[in-house]
């Protein structure tokens, strides 16, 4: 039984294999390129997952918040607090702001029984918001 039906004769011209560091090359672009992929689909998994909103963040003691997105722009958030302990009280609102820096608003002191409202604007390049935290 014959098994080999090819030729014996050695390969000439386009019908020889590619030298070894030629099959090198072609697997290390192979590899690089999967590898690319790979790299840039984490960030924008990562970024997604961290855009998702959590459950919101405990309020300072003594104070009672709200906090919410403005009605017309995405960007801006709010924490509007009343004070209902028998001390003066300072808060700020925190944005987390997805792909573009966290910020923080302006310190606001509130006397006992006073309420006043914190504000602050997550920058354009981002995704928006994505959580809102009042820190004492």
């Amino acid at each position: 039984m014959k098994l080999f039906t090819g030729s014996t004769k050695p390969l000439t011209g386009s019908a020889r294999p590619a030298p070894r560091s030629e099959r090198f090359r072609s697997v290390r672009r192979t590899v690089a390129a999967a590898s690319m992929a790979a790299a840039l689909a984490v960030p924008v998994t990562a970024a997604t997952a961290a855009a998702a909103p959590t459950a919101p963040a405990p309020v300072p003691p003594g104070l009672s918040c709200d906090t919410g997105k403005h009605a017309i722009d995405e960007y801006t958030g709010f924490a509007l607090c009343r004070n209902n302990g028998s001390q003066t009280r300072t808060f700020w609102v925190h944005l987390v702001c997805g792909w573009a820096p966290d910020v923080d608003g302006d310190r606001v002191t509130l006397r006992p029984g006073e309420s006043g409202q914190s504000t602050a604007h997550c920058g354009k390049l981002g995704t928006g918001i994505g959580e809102i935290h009042v820190r004492p």
